[in-house]
């Protein structure tokens, strides 16, 4: 059984695979998103990931769509209580920013989206340079106060606001972010590597990296001459005409023969043994995708393995 890992200072305790629920309601329909979470829950999984402004960037989509599927599924299967469910306030369409009351808003709309009465991880999304952090971080600890979430984290946010945001949540004795969500993967180390990555070392939290595989380029499927069906194909393939990209692929490929694993099981665990990460997100789109992902709790990579994989992805 896969041990889990403490998320931050938090009581949260977390499967080293956090599932990405960006896909549910968009890519993928309501009983695929049901079939995907229901697979995850049963390989031992239990921590949820979505925010609510998931889908607002599909025609027709207003945010929430996303939120919408997880609570159906919840009510449904009345599994609450066994699982770690995270989302995001501060870039819905109708709540955008980090205004006390812009948030007191929005987790009312999640929480009623969600189907329950608490939120057990609320992340701010993107950083309001905007709003003064003592506005911020006072508006959470209210929600905490209130029993309507559990621990408090962020997302998008300089090394300096989220220092800042600690330091006045330790000086009033106010909830303190527990966790930080940084765009992280192995073609991406600069986005959180540096002084981000050494605040969140310093002050005890832990990283919860989104883009663990960089819009799929770092599940192997794209490779020199082919074309993927994907939303996120231009993107992902991008990464084929650097240098990097193609070291890591190639270092990728080596350790997955060893190991008789999927590109992607490696790419997670790499992150998975990085400094401060507690939990990879990803996100499967159909059942058929999620066991390469689910197995990189389980895949523990030998220190040249990892030094092979970080040197290739400084090309």
């Amino acid at each position: 059984m896969t041990t889990l890992r403490p998320l931050g200072t938090s009581d949260l305790h977390v499967f080293p695979l956090a599932l990405g629920g960006n896909v549910f309601g968009w890519t993928s329909d309501e009983a695929e998103s049901f079939a995907v979470l229901d697979a995850y829950v049963a390989a031992g999984g239990n921590f949820v990931d979505t925010a609510d402004m998931y889908s607002s960037w599909e025609d027709g989509h207003e945010g929430g769509e996303s939120e919408t599927v997880i609570g159906r599924w919840l009510a449904s299967r009345g599994r609450r209580d066994d699982l770690v469910i995270a989302t995001k306030v501060g870039a819905h369409p109708r709540y955008k920013g980090l205004a006390a009351t812009t948030i007191k808003g929005a987790v009312e709309e999640s929480l009623r989206r969600l189907g329950t009465d608490h939120i057990d991880l609320y992340y701010t999304h993107f950083d309001d340079e905007t709003v003064p952090v003592e506005e911020i971080v006072t508006a959470l600890d209210q929600l905490v106060k209130d029993g309507k979430v559990r621990a408090v984290a962020a997302s998008n946010i300089s090394p300096e606001r989220l220092r800042a945001s600690l330091d006045f949540a330790e000086a009033e004795g106010l909830a303190r972010y527990v966790a930080l969500q940084p765009h992280y993967n192995l073609v991406s180390r600069e986005t959180y590597e540096g002084p981000l990555q050494e605040t969140v070392e310093r002050a005890g939290l832990s990283s919860v990296p989104y883009f663990g595989l960089a819009s799929g380029f770092l599940t192997g499927k794209y490779r020199p001459g082919t074309a993927v069906d994907s939303v996120r194909a231009s993107g992902a393939s991008a990464h084929l005409d650097t240098d990097r990209g193609l070291a890591v692929l190639s270092a990728l490929d080596a350790v997955a023969e060893a190991h008789e694993a999927e590109v992607a099981t490696v790419a997670l665990a790499w992150l998975a043994a990085q400094p401060t990460v507690a939990a990879p997100i990803a996100s499967a789109r159909t059942v058929d995708q999620l066991p390469a992902l689910v197995a990189s709790a389980d895949l523990t990579l030998t220190e040249a393995e990892l030094t092979l994989l970080t040197e290739a992805s400084t090309a």
